[in-house]
């Protein structure tokens, strides 16, 4: 009766939240209210959806959307619940979906405020960089900003040069906090999911770190930014758009990170809210082509399960 009901409940959802890819049209966000998930944190939670005409994705015999993504997990962050896995344990470069575990450590070490000053090494990444100079100032919550939102690659350095001292220390503690979150099948060597020998993680571990960020109201309130302004020390002002499309076309979504090597393929940490209920889907190694309308359509099954 109850998986009826799903197969019933799902496609009606669907047609609110999956949506072509090539897509350019971005939605109007619903009305949001703020409720309280957990102490001290502030959680926004849609109110209303306009239906989205869309084809039914495929589902499995179990009702759940079929991805081409290589691993998926997904995930009721409130309860824990895994609702649907997909070689969840398998070993992968996460890319710049790890730039969520950056994020916490961060804002777990606090002083946001507070300025750092760019030193030559923090300008070395690529591609994806702010191109900040070396001897240039600004606060920590600038630079946390315009890495969860645009997922720039040098401002994940700075950060982590400025808390631990250089790259390898700041990798020693996202090692830490992740083995504490119970990421037991993951390893991280630099801040930003560059290419780098003996990185990777899994689709569980993720969602794991995705829960801890989801009720981080600091790393919510900016993973749910359709945009971020910077300031240059120059005095050039730049806007940067959410690297996250689902967010932008779809009512339910509120985040969270994106992420794209070569060897990763594209990865996704989606997250969404309805009527009370939430949910995390992780995506990794999926496709151009598909990677939004997978997650999308995860979300809208998720959130009908």
């Amino acid at each position: 009766m109850l998986a009826s009901l799903r197969l019933i409940l799902f496609p009606l959802l669907a047609l609110a939240l999956s949506f072509p890819a090539e897509a350019a049209t971005q939605k109007k966000k619903s009305t949001s209210t703020a409720t309280k998930a957990s102490a001290g944190t502030t959680v926004r939670r849609a109110t209303a959806a306009k239906p989205t005409p869309a084809a039914t994705p495929a589902i499995d015999v179990n009702g759940v959307p079929i991805t081409r993504a290589g691993s998926v997990l997904v995930i009721d962050p409130q309860s824990g619940r895994i609702l649907h896995e997909k070689n969840a344990d398998q070993l992968r470069p996460a890319a710049s979906t790890q730039k969520l575990l950056t994020a916490l450590v961060i804002v777990e070490a606090g002083g946001l405020d507070e300025e750092l000053v760019v030193q030559p090494s923090d300008t070395w990444a690529e591609p994806t960089k702010l191109g900040f100079r070396a001897g240039e100032s600004y606060t920590r919550r600038e630079l946390l900003e315009v890495l969860l939102v645009h997922s720039m690659n040098d401002a994940a350095v700075a950060l982590a040069r400025d808390n631990a001292g250089n790259v390898e220390l700041f990798a020693a503690k996202m090692n830490q906090r992740a083995a504490m979150l119970g990421m037991t099948s993951s390893r991280f060597v630099n801040p930003n999911g560059l290419p780098a020998p003996g990185q990777y993680s899994t689709a569980r571990d993720l969602a794991r770190l995705a829960q801890a960020a989801y009720y981080n109201r600091t790393i919510r309130n900016i993973v749910m930014k359709q945009t971020v302004t910077f300031r240059y020390a120059s005095g050039r002002v730049a806007t940067f758009q959410n690297t996250n499309r689902v967010l932008g076309r779809n009512p339910y979504c509120n985040g969270m990170k994106t992420g794209y090597t070569d060897a990763a393929g594209k990865c996704l940490i989606a997250s969404g809210t309805n009527g009370g209920r939430d949910v995390i889907a992780v995506l990794l190694g999926d496709t151009i082509s598909s990677i939004w309308r997978d997650a999308a359509n995860l979300l809208a099954w998720g959130l009908s399960a």
